[in-house]
């Protein structure tokens, strides 16, 4: 290609040069491609755990095993590995701890409290040792994360074996895991054991564990617990040994083994994450999902009465919220759904959530709602919650906050409403930084909170607006169908949108994702028959107009952007293109005007509404 350029060059100079038209003659040398089509580059690693371990609940330590294949589906060469260490992060001096004490605004669970852990207190994960395939390695541990240097670089295709030995000690709960959490919960055990680092066509994911989510690489747990008799576990993956155990999980009769602790065998089969919880005093209920999985429910029998109850109206609702996201998501694929109550809020996991439990019952139900959404997005739809966070938060918030207008009887339409409003002050705050930041790196924890939860929440209604409410329903379903158990990115989302809505999309990601450009749209002028629009925001939009004549019948009217290269699915008259960088545009309208709304449903994120109307 490069003697093709040359050419081309070398033409255009002589073309340029005044005088005589007696060319050179030049014949641009142009490859042959063959004609093939397409495919697929898309490449994702493979790992299995086998992990042994061993609690004791007096100091709240364990030691561990962990047998380890990873299987290098990549095209590349690997001559390091890396593990997340996730407990090194509640020490004295950890990133996390530094983080939360000169952010603007530390998260309210956190603060300084790390900082005063003692010894007994905090958390550790420390190797002792780590061999590939019987070979001893060499590794530095570095805050979160663990360096390893392999005996021998693991080639495309190959697979490898990791043994590893360690202890560790279960953190004080600052913030997601730890020990005897505010509503007394002895063990919530979330990002517990060393975690193999993702790599992908970005490379290594190694982001130390400083205040945001998670990225883990697909594969399989085999996983047992040894722990106090007295405890009951709740969690991630199917428990192989159920008559050995009790506690609501025997399928005939019990015969406990002999002994100070029970041994709990867990197997999980295609996940990217193993999350557990264990107290003495669980409640285990259970609940069937018609044509779907077993709902599992431990809660404190301890709680109050009202809070008791609480737990139990819980269950019908969320079998009805599993039935709601498998219709109009997609089908959930496992056979166990966990709620547990062990969390410092809410926080969605393999097959699992942890949650408080002890708050109203909105409240209980709110949280599993949001929680359970995350199945799909971010679980199954397992994207890198550190750098495409929105996705996986708003577009729960989105489904949550649908899943629960139509089970509770509520409002949808004002709840999306009141999240456009937080929107529109952030967006007028001079605090906003654009939701590709990653998720470490905003300024303050309230814009990466809003950027997330809010304003992906909009970005997926607004896609509605964009593109038409049929074509959106669809291309949640058929990102499902593509990119479930894999890891999606932005883009993958909205080539899925523009395949099902045939419409050119790239600006409507660009604008809302990757800049802080905002939408402005008003009415400048009516003349008569004559309407005229202005653009005065950046980014741009197709309008949805409705006109009010002097007689007083009204029409609606549909402007496409000229950008998307085509239209949403309307009944509307639709009118000439709007180019985006014309400020004005001039509709000519059937009769005399009254008077002209722009965006009559409210589900644009303008702005500035009170010029959307004159």
């Amino acid at each position: 290609m490069k003697q093709f350029f040359i050419s081309i060059l070398s033409l255009s100079l002589l073309a340029s040069c005044g005088g005589s038209k007696e060319y050179a003659t030049i014949t641009p040398t142009v490859p042959v491609i063959p004609n093939t089509p397409a495919t697929s580059t898309y490449w994702q690693q493979h790992v299995d755990y086998t992990m042994d371990i061993d609690m004791d609940v007096n100091n709240y330590q364990y030691k561990g095993k962990q047998t380890l294949v990873y299987t290098n589906n990549s095209p590349d060469v690997l001559n390091k590995v890396f593990y997340h260490l996730y407990f090194n992060a509640f020490q004295p001096g950890s990133e996390m701890d530094v983080r939360s004490r000169t952010i603007a605004d530390p998260d309210g669970r956190v603060k300084d409290r790390i900082s005063k852990l003692g010894p007994d207190e905090i958390g550790y994960i420390k190797v002792n040792s780590l061999k590939q395939n019987g070979t001893a390695l060499t590794y530095d541990t570095v805050g979160t994360v663990l360096e390893v240097n392999l005996d021998k670089p693991i080639q495309p295709g190959e697979s490898v074996t990791f043994d590893m030995v360690y202890d560790a000690q279960v953190p004080v709960q600052i913030r997601r895991t730890g020990r005897n959490n505010n509503e007394g919960v002895a063990l919530s055990m979330s990002q517990w054991y060393p975690k193999l680092a993702e790599y992908d066509y970005e490379g290594w994911h190694t982001d130390p564990y400083i205040g945001r989510e998670f990225h883990g690489v697909w594969g399989n747990f085999d996983v047992t617990l040894h722990i106090d008799k007295n405890y009951v576990v709740g969690g991630t993956g199917y428990l192989q040994n159920p008559n050995e155990i009790g506690y609501g999980y025997e399928t005939s009769t019990v015969n406990r083994p002999t002994g100070d602790k029970l041994t709990w065998h867990f197997v999980a089969p295609n996940v990217h994450d193993f999350t557990w919880a264990a107290d003495p005093e669980y409640n285990h209920d259970t609940m069937q999902v018609p044509n779907g999985p077993l709902l599992h429910f431990l809660y404190k029998k301890t709680m109050a009465k009202d809070k008791l109850d609480n737990w139990k109206k819980l269950q019908k609702k969320a079998v009805e919220l599993m039935q709601f996201y498998s219709a109009n998501v997609g089908q959930y694929p496992y056979k166990q759904y966990s709620v547990i109550q062990g969390g410092d809020g809410g926080m969605e996991y393999a097959m699992c959530t942890l949650i408080l439990g002890e708050g109203t019952f909105d409240g209980l139900f709110g949280v599993t709602a949001h929680e359970m959404a995350h199945t799909w997005f971010q679980f199954l739809l397992a994207t890198n919650e550190l750098t495409n966070y929105w996705m996986d938060e708003g577009f729960t918030e989105y489904f949550g906050e649908l899943a629960g207008s139509q089970i509770l009887n509520t409002s949808f339409e004002e709840a999306t409403q009141r999240v456009y409003k937080v929107y529109f002050s952030y967006a007028k705050s001079g605090t906003e930084q654009p939701q590709t930041t990653h998720a470490d790196r905003f300024n303050f924890n309230r814009s990466s909170s809003i950027a997330a939860y809010y304003k992906g929440y909009v970005f997926l209604n607004q896609l509605a607006y964009v593109i038409g409410e049929a074509n959106q329903k669809e291309t949640i379903k058929q990102y499902f169908k593509d990119w479930s158990f894999k890891h999606p990115t932005r883009t993958d989302f909205i080539r899925v949108a523009e395949k099902v809505s045939g419409l050119e999309l790239d600006w409507y990601l660009n604008d809302w994702t990757r800049t802080t450009n905002t939408i402005d749209y008003g009415v400048k002028v009516i003349n008569g028959d004559n309407i005229i629009l202005e653009r005065i925001g950046l980014m741009p939009m197709p309008i949805d107009l409705t006109v009010t004549y002097t007689d007083g019948t009204t029409e609606d009217f549909y402007i496409p952007l000229q950008m998307m290269r085509g239209e949403k699915p309307t009944s509307a008259t639709i009118a000439a293109d709007w180019a985006w960088a014309y400020p004005v545009y001039t509709l000519k309208a059937n009769k005399a005007v009254k008077s002209v709304q722009i965006d009559p449903k409210n589900m644009m994120a303008d702005i500035n509404r009170e010029n959307n109307k004159m």
